[in-house]
């Protein structure tokens, strides 16, 4: 398939409106709908979704950006700075951004009576992973984050790259992280009530990063320094993030994650 979508939806002067930025925001209202569905399924204050809401994009928007900029161009911008804040030219870590909502949410629940900081990251884990099932989608409208060329029947061709055939990647991504999100769902609805707080990011934090550390593989390396590194950068910064799932899950549930799930 020949892929030439403009990453611009329309222009009204020196104001753009680009696919990425349309899937970015639907991912967070969407997430917003989901989250007011928690709360008031446990008879939490509707009210205070305003004020996560704010920490919650806060926190992803910074995070995203200064996690593109350290870990995957760090030379250029120590070298200039002021381009740190030019976010309108793209350029986010998906690895950053959840740094940054997890340090939010942190502050957020200091102030917050009645929601711990597992309990919130459990729930926040569920439309998180909805989040990453449409940011890929806008990957793949920006022509972005492309996979090495294939000869697979379903290779897309990005002409906007090259023209090679290559693995679209993206979709692969966005569609398990669409049915991660659909897991999660389940199991929140079935066993919230009886489920010890970590259990649902324990699973968030093993699955998601596992199914990462699998595509990077079908790749072209995004950082500027790790083409001669066995692993990319983004296999790197899962690793972490799968080692806390596993602790998370066999520390919750007792040693025990079949019998959490029963």
């Amino acid at each position: 398939m020949h892929w030439d979508v403009s990453p611009e939806l329309f222009s009204l002067g020196p104001f753009t409106v680009r696919w990425y930025g349309i899937f970015f925001a639907l991912s967070f209202l969407l997430g917003l709908w989901i989250m007011y569905w928690i709360f008031r399924r446990e008879n939490k204050p509707k009210k205070d979704l305003d004020r996560l809401f704010c920490y919650a994009i806060l926190g992803s928007v910074v995070g995203a950006r200064m996690g593109y900029c350290l870990f995957y161009n760090p030379e250029y911008y120590f070298s200039h700075p002021f381009e740190i804040i030019k976010i309108w030219e793209g350029g986010l870590s998906s690895h950053g951004g959840g740094i940054g909502i997890f340090t939010a949410l942190y502050f957020y629940t200091r102030r917050q009576h009645g929601q711990s900081f597992l309990w919130l990251l459990d729930r926040v884990t569920i439309p998180a992973t909805l989040s990453g099932c449409f940011i890929r989608i806008g990957n793949l409208f920006n022509s972005e984050i492309v996979g090495i060329p294939t000869t697979v029947p379903w290779a897309f061709i990005f002409v906007r790259v090259d023209l090679l055939p290559r693995h679209p990647v993206q979709i692969y991504e966005s569609i398990s992280y669409g049915l991660l999100f659909l897991l999660l769902l389940n199991v929140y609805r079935k066993r919230n009530t009886h489920m010890r707080h970590g259990v649902l990011l324990g699973l968030f934090l093993l699955v998601m990063p596992v199914v990462r550390f699998c595509f990077e593989f079908l790749k072209t390396r995004q950082a500027s320094y790790d083409a001669e590194l066995p692993l990319s950068i983004g296999q790197c910064l899962c690793i972490p993030a799968i080692a806390i799932g596993v602790v998370l899950l066999l520390h919750k549930s007792g040693f025990n994650v079949i019998k959490e799930f029963e």
